[in-house]
């Protein structure tokens, strides 16, 4: 995941998450802001759960949701995970990058399950079974998992200053 600092590269450099705390914060995280291009080119906005799948972040969504038909029209997508409450412990990860829509019934129960277990911090393990795959299996009829290669990000980490 490469970064570019920009300005302030000094300062940016010394709170930037390295390639280990950025893999750590990510699976150590179950919400995301996510951000994709709106008919109109205004971003279109919505937070979910996530989880990382393939060492990708991935969610899945009503295939006719406003984000799948803005991402089947253009695929470039940002999301932002973060957390902290003051100003010294916030901490961000933004990954720049596009969707890849994937419809296949059986993607989207790998995504589902892992999102399940993310969102309810039930082991996915435990989500094997033939009872809750059935019921991943209807939850999923009418959604598309999507997951992010990423192609460039920025983060911060407040506690290191």
């Amino acid at each position: 995941m490469g970064e570019t600092a920009g300005r302030g590269g000094n300062r940016r450099a010394r709170i930037r998450l390295t390639g280990e705390e950025a893999e750590a914060f990510l699976a150590a995280n179950r919400k995301v802001q996510v951000a994709t291009v709106g008919r109109d080119g205004a971003p279109h906005l919505s937070t979910l759960f996530y989880a990382m799948v393939g060492g990708r972040l991935a969610f899945w969504t009503y295939a006719a949701s406003q984000k799948a038909v803005n991402l089947r029209r253009d695929p470039r997508m940002t999301c932002l995970v973060d957390d902290g409450e003051d100003y010294g412990e916030l901490r961000g990860l933004v990954l720049y990058g596009t969707a890849e829509l994937d419809g296949d019934p059986a993607a989207v129960a790998r995504v589902g399950t892992a999102v399940t277990a993310a969102m309810t911090g039930t082991p996915v393990a435990d989500l094997q079974g033939p009872e809750a795959q059935q019921g991943i299996a209807q939850a999923g009829r009418k959604r598309v998992a999507v997951f992010l290669d990423v192609q460039r990000t920025v983060s911060w980490d407040h506690r290191k200053i």
